[in-house]
């Protein structure tokens, strides 16, 4: 049997999720980190000193000229990705950006259509779709477990620490909620229901004009609903609720990461059953990493879980969301 070739990743950008994410590579057998880049010499040397082998670019362009690097991790704020994934991209490197994919689905468009005129793999790192929980989740919607859905009820919140990191709020970078947390809350109500018929948001502003609270309500022609909640004034239960017919599915605290727990409640009164899901190593960001993997050892371009059109149709709702609730970035009048 021929090992499969050895997949050579570079990392852009040092920040806490780069970390967590070149942790989780060592559980990818078939990945090798090659080099990563940062701007910031605290991070630049935190990486240095955990992975010592891997070469270390002060410079993003030093990274995608590696001739070395097959695919590369962007791990910047939000309002860089459209910008880095097409210096990734011209340069002849394969991508998986981090959510969310871009400011806008102009930029996300823009985005694929360089990928697939380059010939290159493109996937949003989602990360949620690849862990067992949610795999779980789907399946017993899928299967008719809960019957119809009915309902979704998301709430996602928390402070931010002190000093902000300047992605937070500032609205160049994609600040407020709803690119941040609320992404997730979408992301599961689009997994449970599909697309929207109707779409109604509010927001509360920050100081600088980008929500720090907002409030969704998706409805859906067979009387369907969800309500999706993020906050960065308070701290909420970060759970979610999928309800149908036949029953209501809990995801307890962190509902979008590995560690939730999935409580099955059934018949009156209720009875909750724990849900057995496969324990997770690492910190998670493995799934995700180990399917590019798959997809380039395979020769593909695109995702066929996590594809361009899921993409787009989550990028289409939140621009929705913006514009019903007044949030504007800079990038909306390029």
């Amino acid at each position: 049997m021929q090992t499969a070739k050895k997949i050579h990743w570079g990392i852009l950008g040092g920040g806490r999720i780069a970390q967590k994410f070149a942790s989780d590579l060592s559980l990818v057998g078939d990945a090798s980190l090659h080099a990563i880049a940062s701007r910031s010499k605290t991070n630049a040397d935190l990486f240095s000193h955990l992975y010592p082998s891997a070469l270390q670019y002060d410079n993003y362009e030093d990274l995608v000229n590696d001739p070395g690097i097959d695919v590369i991790y962007i791990a910047t704020p939000h309002g860089l990705h459209y910008e880095h994934t097409l210096l990734c991209l011209q340069r002849g490197k394969a991508v998986l950006c981090e959510k969310a994919f871009a400011l806008n689905v102009r930029q996300a468009k823009e985005m694929i259509a360089e990928a697939v005129k380059q010939k290159l793999f493109l996937m949003e790192a989602l990360w949620s779709k690849f862990i067992p929980s949610y795999q779980k989740m789907m399946e017993m919607i899928r299967n008719g477990q809960l019957g119809e859905i009915k309902n979704v009820l998301i709430n996602f919140g928390f402070i931010p620490r002190l000093p902000l990191a300047d992605r937070i709020l500032t609205p160049a970078l994609g600040g407020g909620t709803l690119l941040d947390i609320g992404i997730y809350n979408i992301f599961y109500a689009l997994s449970a229901l599909g697309k929207p018929d109707q779409i109604d948001a509010r927001m509360t502003p920050a100081v600088t004009g980008v929500d720090e609270q907002c409030a969704i309500l998706l409805r859906y022609n067979n009387g369907a609903m969800a309500q999706l909640f993020s906050s960065y004034a308070t701290h909420l239960a970060t759970e979610a609720d999928i309800s149908g017919s036949e029953g209501r599915l809990r995801l307890t605290h962190r509902f979008y990461a590995p560690e939730t727990t999935l409580e099955l409640f059934t018949g009156l009164p209720d009875t909750k059953t724990i849900v057995p899901v496969l324990p997770t190593k690492g910190f998670g960001y493995h799934y995700e990493a180990r399917h590019v993997n798959d997809c380039l050892q395979k020769g593909l371009t695109e995702s066929p879980v996590m594809t361009h059109a899921d993409t787009l149709l989550l990028m289409e709702t939140m621009d929705t969301v913006r514009e019903k609730a007044g949030i504007k970035f800079p990038a909306d009048s390029v």
